[in-house]
């Protein structure tokens, strides 16, 4: 498990700084148990709401840049607390030579995914060496939110080509984050 373990401290470490302060915080950060020993296993999540930007952290055990892992992410957003579910999904793959774009959305469905989002800016860095996977997004491209949660699903595929028990969602199946205020 390489240099993951040292960041799933930092990410322990931010966690229980998190839990001493309110609620609301700008800086989020959780570990999630080892599921599937593949690129697709997120072993922690932070999420940051900065004033400017919204950036999400995933740390991987094994990520690689082969498009054989099929390793891929979809990020979920929730920007509305009246609104059950997220309005934006990034949806990208982990691996050389994918491409990556964040949509508005009506829920969790790939088939209610709608068009990119024109506005505000986004992007997606993979560092493998680390086996860590950062994408920020404007406040603009979100709509300029006061405060948002997040859900992320990572998923890959085996060497004989299936993708039976290659999905990890950090914590359970749809579950968000808690509410982040902009910070």
């Amino acid at each position: 498990m390489r240099t993951t373990t040292a960041a799933g401290t930092l990410v322990a470490a931010t966690l229980t700084l998190g839990l001493a302060g309110p609620a609301h915080a700008e800086l989020y950060g959780i570990d999630d148990p080892a599921d599937t020993g593949h690129g697709s296993d997120v072993l922690a999540l932070q999420v940051r709401n900065g004033q400017e930007n919204l950036t999400v952290t995933t740390i991987h055990d094994n990520l690689r840049r082969s498009p054989a892992t099929g390793t891929s992410a979809s990020i979920f957003i929730d920007t509305d607390r009246s609104d059950r579910g997220p309005e934006y999904v990034f949806t990208a793959g982990y691996y050389d030579g994918t491409d990556y774009v964040l949509r508005a959305t009506d829920g969790f469905n790939q088939g209610d995914y709608g068009q990119a989002v024109e506005n505000g800016d986004y992007i997606l860095r993979i560092d493998y060496r680390h086996d860590r996977a950062r994408v920020t997004m404007s406040r603009a491209a979100l709509g300029n939110p006061d405060e948002v949660r997040v859900a992320v699903r990572v998923s890959g595929t085996r060497t004989d080509g299936t993708s039976h028990g290659l999905v990890d969602w950090v914590g359970k199946r749809r579950s968000f984050t808690p509410w982040l205020a902009r910070g």
